[in-house]
């Protein structure tokens, strides 16, 4: 962490949806980041106590009546974040750093990704898994997604998909609205790299759970395909 940052330049935004299992421990994880003075859990529409276990964990937690997908729950969790910054009346709004609901006790490794954007060096980070789990079926989706980065900015992204995330408010502001759903983060990525944003990667030692080769996760991933494909005919 940079010396010259404050005790609390950074709000984590953790959109969620049913993990109530692990989102407990990725709370308590992130709020123990250097930096970090503040922790949002979006609940987008859970059917189990995941905004109870995140309430508990010290979470300031907004809720979602149904499922609204994953680029709305970003975009809520900022605007939470922008209003708290309002009321404190603070002399520059804070980072956001955006991390998964399942990243449980790693989430505590998550520290590299800010101090680029703390220091000045970064308008966004995106975080690199220093290990990878093969997932069936996810490598189509993650081709189409870096494959249209490289062919609308001339970048190739290590992970296009990653949804750990660092950017200072004025980089998140530019990109708005995000597009839909699961196409969050290459619209991120193409939308600020063609405005003239400073994007890099870094390596974390962060994990999440693997999804499987289920009918429910395939079914994940065709939606996934279809917001990533959407995101990239919006940007060509």
């Amino acid at each position: 962490m940079s010396d010259g940052s404050s005790a609390d330049d950074v709000a984590v935004i953790i959109p969620a949806r049913n993990e109530a299992d692990r989102i407990q421990a990725t709370v308590s994880a992130a709020a123990r980041l250097g930096g970090v003075g503040l922790v949002v859990v979006v609940d987008d529409g859970s059917r189990d106590g995941t905004a109870a276990a995140a309430r508990r964990a010290g979470a300031a937690v907004m809720r979602h009546a149904r499922n609204r997908g994953k680029s709305a729950a970003m975009e809520t969790g900022a605007e939470a974040v922008r209003l708290l910054d309002q009321r404190e009346h603070r002399d520059a709004p804070r980072h956001l750093l955006f991390l998964d609901a399942d990243l449980a006790d790693t989430a505590a490794l998550a520290g590299p990704l800010t101090e680029p954007v703390i220091a000045g060096n970064a308008d966004m980070t995106i975080a690199v898994f220093a290990a990878t789990v093969k997932l069936g079926g996810h490598g189509l989706v993650v081709g189409l997604s870096g494959a249209g980065i490289r062919r609308a900015t001339g970048w190739q992204p290590t992970q296009p998909l990653n949804g750990q995330r660092c950017l200072t408010r004025a980089a998140f502001e530019a990109a708005r609205p995000l597009a839909h759903g699961w196409g969050a983060e290459t619209g991120l990525t193409i939308d600020l790299l063609r405005k003239g944003l400073r994007v890099t990667e870094v390596e974390v030692e962060l994990a999440h759970r693997a999804t499987g080769t289920g009918l429910r996760a395939q079914l994940h991933r065709a939606h996934q395909l279809a917001d990533v494909a959407r995101a990239l005919a919006a940007r060509p």
